[in-house]
């Protein structure tokens, strides 16, 4: 979302995923709703979930699902997913996984939840383009104005750290480079706090903002 949009003053990108998405029941996203297997933002893309559950080999599920995911499960769900093959839809695979897990019903969060974030990221590639989106984001953004990111996840948040790191850095040689040599001109700076995360109020009030950090920072 961009405000003032002729000035360029905010950029406000926010990594979570829609309501109108999670509660369609053709994309795939939400183990809460039968549908097939699909999980793509663009159905131009030619990779789905579907793919992936059925046709991938135990160890690059077992990568997904451990890296995308950081699902402590991940190599039990990845063995039952391929004694479980065909897939095709997600009541199906919700159901795999909370045999692996059990149902949690003392805990809020959905024994499928990491599967499924996990899926939809090696889907939609979405740790690989969003540098590619915030060095975009920053390259449009007049001088002053500020780069806001609201990310969700761990995964997410590391990158969007390492590229507010790099890029408010006068230096990006190795530290053991006794002596500058890259050159590096930084395009933003930091601007007081370092992250900011929801209320105890706000949590109770949007509970889907639990995970969220939000991270400024100024262009040059």
């Amino acid at each position: 979302v961009i405000l003032h949009k002729s000035a360029r003053s905010v950029l406000l990108i926010d990594l979570g995923i829609s309501s109108l998405q999670l509660n369609s029941d053709e994309k795939g996203f939400s183990f809460r709703i039968d549908s097939p297997l699909d999980m793509r933002f663009d159905t131009n893309d030619k990779l789905t979930a579907d793919q992936i559950v059925n046709n991938y080999s135990f160890t690059k599920l077992h990568q997904i699902l451990k890296t995308f995911g950081e699902e402590k499960s991940a190599k039990n769900i990845a063995t039952h997913i391929i004694n479980s093959r065909p897939i095709k839809t997600t009541r199906q695979l919700s159901q795999i996984i909370i045999n692996v897990k059990g149902e949690n019903k003392s805990k809020l969060l959905h024994p499928a939840t990491k599967t499924f974030q996990a899926l939809r990221i090696a889907v939609n590639q979405e740790l690989e383009r969003l540098p590619t989106v915030l060095s975009s984001a920053t390259k449009i953004l007049r001088s002053g104005g500020r780069l806001v990111v609201i990310s969700y996840h761990s995964l997410e948040d590391r990158i969007v750290k390492h590229f507010i790191g790099h890029e408010t850095s006068r230096c990006i040689c190795d530290p053991k480079i006794p002596v500058c040599m890259c050159q590096h001109k930084p395009r933003l700076k930091t601007t007081g706090r370092n992250f900011h995360k929801p209320t105890k109020e706000e949590i109770n009030q949007n509970y889907s903002s639990r995970s969220a950090i939000l991270r400024v920072a100024e262009k040059l």
